[in-house]
């Protein structure tokens, strides 16, 4: 067993690693371009939405106010009828990014400290070298930045295009924690 303590160090490289390495995934036009693509009517929309003043959240609609309403033929109809709506509401942007970078920092730190414990607890200082840390860091890694998002595809219907393209981030993020945990493990 490796100690926490002793991989402080690869926990905050392989966060900062990641977080470069997302940055330039991102930043750049490469397979997330086409993630989210243009309203053609978007000034019409934003314009019949704004002075509804929707608080920033997510609203399903329609939503049925219980579970009666929902075996109703008027909700039934509704739904028939269409369009079924999952929308996100985000506050006015100012254009700074410095909140969400700051948070997927923290995130990024998160998971390595996970990678860090699971693969700590398998793997000796100096012990079996790059497929052992690789299994255990690496698939943490994996999950922590990859799985929960397959849920919005299945529950939510988010495009199964963008979570396997977020699929492919992960496996490369996972890579990158692999590679610094194998560089800095402990000897």
């Amino acid at each position: 067993m490796t100690a926490l303590s002793a991989l402080w160090l690869p926990i905050l490289i392989s966060a900062v690693a990641v977080f470069v390495v997302s940055s330039i995934i991102h930043m750049t036009p490469l397979w997330h371009k086409s993630d989210y693509p243009r309203y053609p009517n978007e000034d019409r929309v934003l314009d019949a939405l704004r002075p509804i003043g929707m608080p920033p959240g997510d609203y399903l609609m329609p939503r049925p106010a219980n579970p009666a309403e929902m075996r109703s033929p008027e909700f039934k109809e509704k739904m028939k009828r269409g369009p079924a709506v999952l929308l996100t509401v985000m506050p006015p942007w100012s254009g700074s990014m410095v909140s969400n970078l700051s948070q997927w920092l923290v995130y990024c730190l998160v998971v390595s400290v996970f990678a860090a414990f699971i693969a700590g607890s398998a793997v000796p200082p100096g012990g079996p070298a790059f497929s052992a840390i690789c299994r255990y860091a690496g698939t943490t890694a994996f999950v922590g930045y990859t799985l929960a998002l397959w849920q919005m595809s299945i529950w939510y219907r988010r495009a199964w295009a963008m979570t396997l393209k977020a699929t492919f981030d992960g496996v490369i993020f996972a890579l990158v924690t692999c590679a610094v945990f194998t560089w800095m493990w402990p000897h």
